[in-house]
């Protein structure tokens, strides 16, 4: 069975995880307001190969997750997953943030009878989302949505999760038809079904042109000039 190595670093947590035919050999894991994952990421991929009592030559490829997210953060984990794989000749395997925090609800006892909609904090009441089906497939494209009275009457019965659903928790007090699943994250643990299958599958991405699926197009301004 392949030997993955795991790193999710597109929401607060910066998690990264070595298993092997879904079995987890080692991980480390830090949540933070204030993003540690740069100085903590290869830090933590030298702990879970030791941990293992593994070489980083050992491994069959690096799962990254690409976002959306933070765009930082999405940045940090894929430039670090790109470096071992072009270092050691390793497949890569991008994995939508979304993706891995159904498979986490999956892992955790999630409700697998209803359409999911996995959420990722986009600041305020806007969240990434994408709808799933029942089975977990994803059945809508990743866009940005306000959660708001007229998004949750138009859905219908579902079940949300991840880091922007749980910033609503008065919300779906009021909604008895959508179901919020608390305290599911982006674990990198969560990857390795996923990636398992993709590797088995041929269904590599390109390691020169794979990119961060930011979820929409970033805010950028240009600074004031200031006066003479």
């Amino acid at each position: 069975m392949p030997l993955i190595l795991a790193i999710e670093t597109t929401t607060k947590l910066c998690s990264v995880a070595l298993g092997r035919d879904g079995l987890v050999l080692a991980e480390r894991e830090v949540e933070s307001e204030r993003h540690a994952h740069a100085e903590k990421v290869n830090v933590f991929v030298a702990e879970v190969m030791e941990e293992a009592g593994l070489k980083l030559a050992d491994i069959d490829a690096v799962a990254v997750g690409i976002g959306p997210g933070s765009y930082t953060g999405s940045r940090i984990g894929l430039s670090a997953a790109k470096g071992l794989c072009y270092a050691l000749d390793k497949p890569i395997i991008g994995v939508n943030t979304l993706t891995t925090l159904v498979e986490a609800a999956g892992l955790e006892g999630g409700n697998t009878t209803l359409r999911k909609w996995p959420m990722i904090d986009a600041r305020r009441m806007e969240v990434f989302t994408q709808e799933h089906d029942a089975e977990g497939f994803a059945v809508g494209a990743v866009h940005p949505q306000v959660l708001d009275e007229a998004w949750t009457a138009a859905v219908g019965q579902c079940c949300v999760f991840g880091d922007g659903a749980d910033k609503a928790t008065e919300l779906w007090k009021s909604v008895p038809n959508i179901q919020h699943v608390p305290g599911i994250k982006a674990h990198a643990r969560a990857m390795f079904a996923h990636a398992e299958r993709r590797l088995r599958d041929g269904e590599m991405d390109d390691l020169a042109y794979l990119a961060p699926l930011y979820g929409k197009e970033a805010n950028v301004t240009q600074p004031k000039k200031r006066n003479a």
